[in-house]
């Protein structure tokens, strides 16, 4: 561990400090574009919509233009937030029979089954029609030139591409996952120059015709008679029929700080659901990384997590109580459930009363106050496998996440949303922005952004710190796609964590583990209201970069 003379001693650099944009990716090319789209007078939006697409070139291995988009964007006119859900929906001709008949009781993590239709595109023009200043072609341009000169592929997406490219190995199965994704046979290497010439086509397209570009005319029909080809489901009209939906960021108080999240399909709720739990326990009398402050964390995700199992769905298909879900009186009640000496091995759903009434994460900041959280993601890995011929990208995975079950909230059904794990946070004080934040990664991002919230608000952590402060991971609870938990689940602690805390954590009967991986990629910017300037910070643990000017 480097030696620093400034700050908690697990900080691996100092925050960047700059007063006319930030921005903060996983890829350092993508968070240099995002500041040449700035430069060129685009706004904080343009600037992420340039990025994202960069980083769907740069970094496949989480996502595309095959996957899908949710973002929270700070308006600085209208002095308010705005939520963007761009999930795509499962396709018209695959229906719950299919799996009956078939006898698959769960969805397989690849090929044609978990395909839904990808929504960043339409996404992408949905951001820019409200928000954008520069047009689409000069906002795409970036990627467009990447893709066909080149790029040096990064050491942690080069580890990442080889796991990749050899789960598609089987060119049968996968076709055209060889041919776009490798080098003379091979995963690109930590270095080598990387191109993608269907992509920039692709892109192309998008950037002279617009969203229909590529939901509708030829890419379309590319997709619609691969898929036929392959024995799948996604068709012309599922893209045809695509929409994004605008919606109402929710919030909760955590300690004088509103933290805000998107409503389900995704699992942002989950976030303030656990907030609300912990606000009830003083952590400025108990430690960071001690036993009571990584107990308290897990049995409030826990709780959360089997509300986030049984309620957590497509909200045009069943009506789920989230104000309830996410108040006060609610959480007190939960709360009660826990043990403060032992874990519980398992928890029941609650019944809030219903009154009427892998990924990347950007976010990007600009010089007029405006503010985008910005999620987007192809789901486990690369995505499905499913690469559809000459268009230079893979379909996302995301209807793995269906429950094949009857009678649940999330049970699979044609054209619906299916649960979703990706989510942008945002955080208000005062009803001024404080923070643009987010962590990529699964099922692990509500825990997260309580982390961060927490190693912030309670625990006295500047941005940066924040996120290189080891994290508490906890794998096994029920899922939205049916799963129960019966035996507490699994913690895993990142190193960093005293051996004290392990060995009493053990003895309130928790299972602890090391993971080399699920502990998530974070970036994040914060806004001074004094002195009018940005804070970036960016993941240690990934390849990316947080700068401004």
């Amino acid at each position: 561990m480097a030696q620093r003379i400034t700050g908690k001693s697990f900080a691996t650099r100092s925050e960047v400090i700059a007063p006319n944009g930030m921005a903060a990716t996983s890829q350092p090319l993508a968070t240099q574009v995002a500041l040449d789209i700035l430069k060129q007078g685009g706004s904080a939006i343009d600037a992420a919509i340039a990025a994202d697409a960069m980083l769907g070139l740069v970094e496949p291995t989480g996502s595309g233009v095959g996957g899908d988009i949710f973002a929270i964007v700070w308006d600085a006119k209208t002095q308010k937030l705005y939520g963007l859900n761009g999930s795509g929906r499962s396709p018209y001709s695959l229906t719950l029979d299919y799996f009956k008949k078939n006898n698959i009781k769960h969805i397989p993590s690849y090929g044609v089954l978990p395909v839904s239709v990808p929504g960043c595109v339409d996404g992408w023009f949905e951001l820019h029609k409200k928000f954008g200043k520069l047009p689409m072609k000069e906002n795409l341009a970036p990627a467009i030139r990447y893709a066909r000169n080149g790029f040096p592929v990064t050491e942690l997406i080069a580890f990442l591409w080889d796991k990749g490219v050899n789960l598609f190995a089987d060119e049968k199965k996968f076709p055209n996952v060889k041919e776009t994704y490798t080098i003379n046979g091979h995963a690109p290497r930590k270095g080598e120059i990387f191109k993608n010439p269907r992509l920039a086509n692709t892109l192309e397209k998008i950037a002279n015709e617009g969203r229909d570009g590529f939901y509708k005319g030829e890419v379309a029909k590319k997709i619609d008679a691969f898929f036929k080809r392959m024995g799948g489901f996604l068709s012309e009209k599922d893209l045809a029929d695509h929409t994004s939906t605008w919606i109402e960021p929710v919030s909760t108080n955590y300690r004088g700080y509103d933290v805000w999240e998107l409503p389900p399909n995704g699992q942002g709720i989950a976030a303030l659901q656990m907030l609300n739990i912990l606000e009830g326990y003083d952590f400025k009398k108990i430690p960071f990384g001690s036993p009571e402050h990584i107990h308290l964390f897990v049995e409030a995700k826990k709780l959360a997590f089997e509300d986030r199992a049984k309620f957590y769905a497509d909200p045009d298909f069943v009506k789920i109580p989230v104000k309830e879900l996410i108040s006060k009186e609610y959480a007190n009640q939960r709360r009660k459930l826990i043990n403060s000496m032992k874990a519980a091995k398992t928890y029941e759903a609650g019944n809030p009363a219903l009154k009427d009434g892998d990924t990347i994460y950007l976010t990007v900041a600009d010089k007029e106050g405006n503010m985008v959280s910005l999620i987007q993601s192809n789901y486990r890995g690369m995505g499905s496998g499913m690469v559809a011929d000459d268009l230079g990208f893979m379909f996302q995975d995301r209807g793995e996440m269906f429950d094949l079950t009857e009678g649940r909230n999330n049970t699979y059904a044609p054209h619906k949303r299916p649960f979703h794990t990706i989510i942008p946070a945002f955080i208000t004080k005062d009803g001024k922005p404080f923070m643009s934040f987010g962590v990529m990664g699964g099922e692990f991002q509500p825990l997260g952004h309580v982390q961060i919230v927490m190693n912030i608000v309670d625990f006295g952590m500047n941005i940066q710190e924040a996120g290189d402060a080891p994290r508490i991971a906890h794998t096994g609870t029920s899922e939205p796609t049916g799963e129960r938990m019966t035996d507490g689940g699994i913690i895993q602690l990142e190193v960093g964590f005293p051996f004290e805390s392990v060995r009493e954590l053990m003895k309130m009967g928790h299972t602890i583990q090391f993971d080399l991986t699920g502990y998530g990629g974070y970036q994040g910017i914060r806004y001074d209201v004094v002195n009018k300037v940005y804070y970036g910070a960016s993941e240690s643990r990934k390849d990316g970069q947080a700068a401004g000017f």
